[in-house]
């Protein structure tokens, strides 16, 4: 994110074209002109906020309030969820 706040810096304040921007920054053309990546609070923009476990949440809930120190190993081996 910093790369890119200083090539917006120069872009911008600066008025520098793309391609003296891409030479000073040592990146291609393409990324300065490119579309950065938009961080918001919960990572990147456009990718689902709903996590993969929303569906198992009331398993996991209740697992942890009947053993509060239980490793995420065992309770994902418990409630059957498999994804990496």
């Amino acid at each position: 994110m910093e790369d890119w706040a200083e090539v917006r810096r120069l872009r911008r304040a600066e008025g520098l074209a793309i391609q003296a921007i891409a030479r000073r920054s040592g990146v291609s053309r393409n990324t300065v002109d490119g579309r950065w990546p938009v961080m918001n609070r919960r990572g990147i923009a456009g990718l689902p906020r709903d996590p993969l476990w929303t569906g198992a949440e009331p398993q996991i809930r209740a697992l942890l309030a009947e053993f509060p120190s239980l490793p995420s190993t065992v309770i994902a081996e418990r409630i059957g969820w498999t994804p990496g």
